[in-house]
């Protein structure tokens, strides 16, 4: 009895290393089934990318970020450092970011990029240019010890968001649209670089007349002018041609009459001048005759005719 009841009792004691290395056996198992069932995650990186739709997620909270190129040497240097920094973004609270101005030239004219690599500082929408070394630890103490209160803030004027930027950042679009269909012509088409030239010349040409043309439409329709609206305009302009042609009309009579006098004082100075012409050259016209029986010397008449020319003078 005794050692059935110590069997009973102790029988599970006996029995438990067995069951203990079945356990652990079916725990390995289901272990090693959940490794391998589920993949294995990357982790994410905490590097942003800013492209022309999602910039204005910049404007608030605290951000830095670096405008770079692929070709550029200087910024394939940073990229490293650029990374190990962006590592640290999360624990510091601020947003590491990059722009890549080969593909969005919008954000390119909107901040006027003009040297590679360029880094900004943005605080709440508030924007200010990275001008210290490029290093971790420099990124790092630039965020914690809050250096960037020491720089001046780009203005409101010279802002992404502002109305110059944003016309910028369209003249920036515009103008990769035209390379790229510079190049298009030039290397898919096969046109020579100067026939592009005339393509793009033409259509510029074109495209300023017929918005000139629009525009001129468009403040006609907005702004009519008031001499043409009005009712008794038409009358007006007839009354206005009919007093100039009245008023030309006695312009031309009086330059005929002033034309018709001009010649009867010519005619009558012409006259005056044949009289006195052939008095001087002594004609019977211009002097006396000499009557018969009377005797005049050459001397005499001379002096007889130059008394009577000087009471003509005194008349």
């Amino acid at each position: 009895m005794a050692c059935l009841q110590a069997s009973s009792i102790y029988g599970p004691m006996y029995y438990l290393p067995w069951q203990t290395k079945h356990y652990k056996l079916i725990c390995y198992l289901f272990l090693a089934i959940c490794l391998t069932s589920q993949p294995v995650s990357s982790k994410r990186s905490s590097l942003r990318e800013i492209t022309d739709g999602n910039w204005e997620d910049i404007l608030s909270g605290e951000w830095m970020i670096e405008f770079f190129a692929p070709w550029c040497p200087a910024c394939q240097q940073l990229q490293p450092v650029w990374n190990e920094f962006a590592d640290w973004g999360e624990d510091m609270g601020v947003n590491i970011a990059k722009v890549d101005v080969t593909e969005q030239p919008g954000l390119s004219g909107r901040f006027i990029i003009t040297s590679l690599p360029t880094i900004y500082h943005c605080k709440d929408g508030v924007f200010r240019k990275y001008q210290g070394a490029r290093t971790k630890d420099d990124f790092l103490s630039f965020i914690d010890e809050q250096k960037w209160q020491a720089i001046e803030p780009v203005s409101s004027w010279f802002g992404p968001s502002s109305i110059l930027m944003n016309s910028m950042s369209a003249l920036f679009k515009l103008s990769m649209f035209i390379r790229r269909c510079h190049n298009y012509l030039t290397e898919q088409l096969g046109i020579p670089v100067w026939g592009s030239y005339v393509i793009f010349g033409l259509a510029t040409l074109f495209s300023g007349l017929a918005l000139g043309l629009i525009l001129v439409f468009i403040a006609d329709f907005v702004f009519p002018s008031r001499r043409f609206s009005s009712s008794d305009y038409y009358q007006k302009k007839q009354s206005m041609e009919l007093a100039r042609l009245i008023q030309q009309q006695e312009e031309e009579h009086e330059a005929d009459a002033e034309e018709d006098d001009d010649e009867e004082e010519e005619e009558e100075d012409g006259e005056q001048e044949e009289v006195w012409r052939r008095r001087r050259r002594g004609s019977p016209e211009g002097r006396p005759e000499r009557p018969e029986g009377q005797g005049f010397s050459d001397e005499a008449l001379r002096k007889r005719v130059v008394g009577n020319r000087e009471e003509e003078e005194d008349t």
